[in-house]
This record gives C-alpha cells, structure tokens and sequence, in this order.
C-alpha cells in the first residue's frame, strides 16, 4: 500500500444497529469484511473502518461476499462473539436477502439442493472436491417482474424478476448457485451468471454490481433475549432500479427504499 492509499479517506459506515453487545452495518457492494491475502492491494474493509469508527475493537458473527452488500453483524467483545457466533451456526438466525435474476419466476418454491463445497483456486488449491455435496435449502418468492427492451439473444426484449430468498442453510455462494440451478442466475453474478444480462445491465442501468442485497437479520439477541430485526436499505444502484422498473408498488421492499 502506497503512502497516498493509506491517506485516502473512507467514507463512514451506515451504522443500522449499536447497543452495548452488539453493532450492525450496512456493508457496501465491493467492500472486503477484512483483510485478506488474496487480494494484497486492498485498503478499504469493514472491520477496520468500524473499528474507526466506533473506537472499539469488532468481532465479525458472521461473512458477507464482498460484492453483496447489506446487513453485517459484529460483537463488540470475545465473549458476545461466542455466544453469537452458534445462533448462525445453528441457522437461529432468520436471513433475508432480495436479488434482481434472469427471467420470470412464477411461483415461490422451496430448493432443496445439496452443493459440494466450492473451492477458491488459491486459498484452496491444496483441498480436495471429493467431499458428499452438503445439505443446502433455500426458500424463494417472486416480487415483481419486469420486460426490457433490449435483446440478448434471439428475443427483441429481456425480462427479469425481483425475488425475496431467505436460506435455510450457509452453503458458500449458496443463493448464487441455487439461483444458477433454477436457470434464473443473480445479475451481476460473473461466477455463476450470464454475461450478456450482466452486461445489459451495465450498459443501460449503469450497475456494475452483483445485485444481490442482505436486507434484514432477525434473531433473539444472545445477551438481553430480546428479539431483534434489523433492516438494510438499499443503495443507490437499487434505488434507480426500482425506480426505473416501476417497482415502488412493492410492499415487501417498499421499508428498504427509505
């Protein structure tokens, strides 16, 4: 890192929930949760900015991909962490996530699917993929539909679907790859998507980014056993999409458009 990076300002984090135990943040798309020897010429990540930010040591609870943005929860000690930690590995946590797909989905589901454990080239290059594929469930509603006019392919015009998911299970890349199995693949997805959809929609909604979006945590919270919701709003890519799409009418996304 260059002595002019590490001037360089970040930008606060959207702080969307804080108590003595616990702090929550609206992670952006692109953003690393913290650093990673994978990608050596990063400077911005969100333990670190929090950690700025608040003045106090943070312990992540859980990951989000770096380019799915939304709900990020931390302890704010070693001893919240572990009690917390078992809540998302036990999947007592309620997860829901809202993500643009190809084509229109007519009805919510419930995919059952096992995945095998997706492997990164670099960090796992010395692991092996003959494990049996592990239990993954993902529960899927379709919102909103919507025609372009734009072609990739042998139609005059696209369509796409706006889905509400909620995961039963932690699968890596789970809701990528469960998307990708239904043949309805995440836009802006460039491991499991399309290309020519992900580059219709940077060429005429300007989004560069993989519309997937961790909209809200809901869980009892492991100190005061009270029950807590927390809810992301969406950024300004989401916002424009909405709004171009005529989605507004949408009650279940209308709490993230504030």
């Amino acid at each position: 890192m260059t002595e002019s990076d590490s001037l360089v300002e970040v930008p606060p984090l959207e702080i969307l929930f804080q108590d003595e135990h616990l702090v929550a943040v609206n992670k952006p798309a692109g953003m690393l949760v913290h650093r990673s020897w994978l990608d050596k010429n990063e400077t911005r990540f969100v333990m670190q900015t929090l950690r700025d930010q608040i003045g106090q040591h943070v312990f992540p609870l859980h990951r989000l991909d770096r380019p799915t943005s939304g709900v990020l929860l931390f302890a704010l000690s070693k001893e919240v962490a572990a009690k917390g930690m078992p809540m998302f590995a036990e999947h007592r946590i309620e997860k829901t996530y809202h993500a643009v797909v190809r084509g229109w989905i007519e009805q919510g589901d419930v995919l059952d699917y096992p995945l095998k454990v997706e492997l990164d080239k670099i960090a796992d290059k010395f692991a092996t993929q003959d494990k049996e594929a592990q239990p993954a469930i993902t529960a899927y509603q379709p919102l909103a539909t919507v025609e372009v006019p734009y072609s990739t392919g042998r139609f005059p015009t696209s369509r796409y679907c706006l889905m509400e998911m909620k995961p039963k299970t932690g699968r890596k890349h789970q809701l990528r790859r469960h998307m990708h199995h239904l043949s309805h693949p995440i836009i802006g997805d460039t491991t499991h998507g399309d290309g020519r959809h992900n580059r219709l929609f940077r060429e005429h909604y300007d989004a560069h980014r993989l519309l997937l979006h961790a909209s809200s945590l809901s869980f009892t919270h492991p100190v005061t056993e009270q029950e807590v919701t927390i809810r992301a709003p969406f950024d300004d890519v989401w916002h424009h999409l909405v709004t171009e799409f005529d989605w507004q009418e949408c009650e279940a996304i209308q709490e993230y458009m504030k």
